[in-house]
């Protein structure tokens, strides 16, 4: 789980600030503000870490990937090449990371948190370049262990320790390489040490967090009469929800149990979607089945209501296969995983959009199998009912309000911020933003003398208006 992201010169950002990242994390704010930015850079890290190239530092895109994010001047804040690209991300731990010196047994290093910071410069080919990374690893709010990779004036490349001696191996006094990616430490540069061997276990960790986030773009695939599937598990159901239904069959094929919080009904996957559905008040049920025995293609049943015939998915209103996706990836998502979404709420009756947050918390508090999931939600939303039902659950004490992070992103001269908004115990926020949600008064005021005006245009000469 994400616990900690901050970015200096990224698109819109000059500096985001500090972010602290709750299990439920909603970004609120105007259109082109930069919100959908911060996920766009998790989005290139993740693809960076699975791309076979190890000497890119930073994979930006192209017509195949995830995201394409163009140059890296592109990504640069003002298009400034001299601007170095910095990131700070800091995530907790699945299981406690141990070092061992081998050259000191009993030094150990135990922590449940990661963080990881790293600039990027532009190099004479103007591609990305790490500068420095660093990684620390912590128990609680202590740092126990620190490696930092550095490029001194004539670009040579060091590496530091303030809490770890490293001892330099026998004859292998060669210059250290450029790091692998933007993370990792070459197998040829650890092997310059006795004692380096630990930065492949910081370079897993990474890439089992990056590899744990998902993403759900605003935009989602229509509905489909048939969907082909020969058994295959997908990691997600995909960008645009493409893979909504292959994800609830191998879920259901592999026996997954949830339940919406400790002490809740268990219900299969399946069952489990289905429940949620009815609640949100979008159907009355809904399956999912072969068209024919021994067929691998399917279709998605629903009933709108108790007294009508099922129809297919493709049959009725649009927003049910809008939301399904981001239903099933909150809880298709592995343990100990983030899901970033953009706009869940589209298409959705501004009641269903409420009872979205509701899905949502659970989401945080599910339980897979006796065990409790730990999974994180990053939302992007324009709705005000998602927030007022949110308000509403901490105020009654069903989410604490420390499991909760709201933020509204506003551009302002041609700079962005990111503002932290004050969620205390009574779900009040106690530093609410200017135009929030745009100036609702300044329209009420605006009716309400243009009714008085016209009533007076409409009275007989001479009457006055009561």
């Amino acid at each position: 789980m994400l616990t900690h992201l901050h970015i200096q010169n990224f698109k819109a950002w000059q500096d985001t600030g500090p972010i602290h990242l709750a299990p439920l994390t909603v970004i609120f704010g105007a259109n082109s503000a930069g919100k959908s930015s911060l996920g766009h850079l998790l989005l290139a890290l993740q693809q960076t870490a699975r791309s076979s190239d190890r000497k890119r530092a930073l994979h930006l895109g192209d017509s195949t990937s995830l995201i394409d994010l163009g140059t890296f001047a592109d990504c640069l804040h003002g298009h400034d090449l001299k601007q170095s690209l910095s990131f700070e991300l800091g995530w907790r731990l699945p299981r406690d990371l141990e070092v061992v010196d081998p050259l000191q047994p009993t030094l150990r290093y135990r922590g449940s948190a990661m963080r990881l910071d790293v600039s990027l410069a532009a190099n004479k080919a103007q591609q990305p370049e790490v500068q420095a990374l660093r990684y620390a690893l912590s128990n609680g709010d202590s740092e126990v262990l620190d490696v930092a990779l550095t490029r001194d004036d004539k670009r040579k490349l060091h590496l530091s320790s303030n809490t770890y001696g490293f001892k330099m191996a026998d004859g292998r006094k060669w210059p250290l390489e450029e790091p692998e990616k933007f993370y990792r430490l070459s197998d040829i540069s650890m092997a310059r040490y006795k004692n380096a061997g630990f930065m492949a276990d910081f370079a897993l960790a990474t890439e089992a967090m990056l590899e744990g986030i998902s993403y759900l773009g605003p935009l989602r695939k229509h509905p489909q009469r048939i969907y082909p599937w020969s058994g295959e598990t997908p990691a997600s159901v995909g960008p645009m929800g493409e893979y909504v239904v292959a994800a609830i069959l191998a879920a259901q094929g592999e026996g997954r149990k949830l339940n919406r919080k400790a002490g809740g009904h268990t219900r299969g996957f399946a069952e489990f979607i289905a429940a949620w559905l009815k609640d949100l008040g979008v159907i009355y049920d809904f399956s999912v089945r072969p068209v024919a025995a021994g067929r691998k293609e399917y279709e998605v049943l629903v009933r709108t209501h108790a007294k009508t015939p099922q129809v297919k998915i493709t049959d009725v209103g649009f927003g049910i296969s809008q939301v399904l996706p981001a239903l099933v990836q909150a809880f298709y998502c592995p343990p100990h995983s983030t899901v970033w979404m953009e706009q869940p709420e589209i298409h959705l009756h501004p009641q269903v959009q409420a009872e979205l947050a509701d899905v949502f918390i659970s989401a945080t508090q599910a339980r897979e199998n006796g065990k409790a999931r730990d999974v994180q939600l990053i939302v992007e939303s324009h709705s005000e009912h998602f927030l007022n039902r949110l308000q509403r659950r901490v105020a009654e004490g069903v989410v604490q309000p420390e499991d909760v992070a709201v933020y509204f992103c506003r551009r302002e001269a041609g700079t962005t911020e990111l503002e932290p908004l004050r969620l205390n115990m009574f779900g009040d926020i106690e530093n609410w933003p200017e135009h929030f949600f745009g100036d609702e008064m300044a329209d009420i005021a605006g009716r309400t003398l243009a009714a008085l005006q016209r009533k007076k245009a409409l009275l007989p000469s001479g009457s006055t208006a009561r």
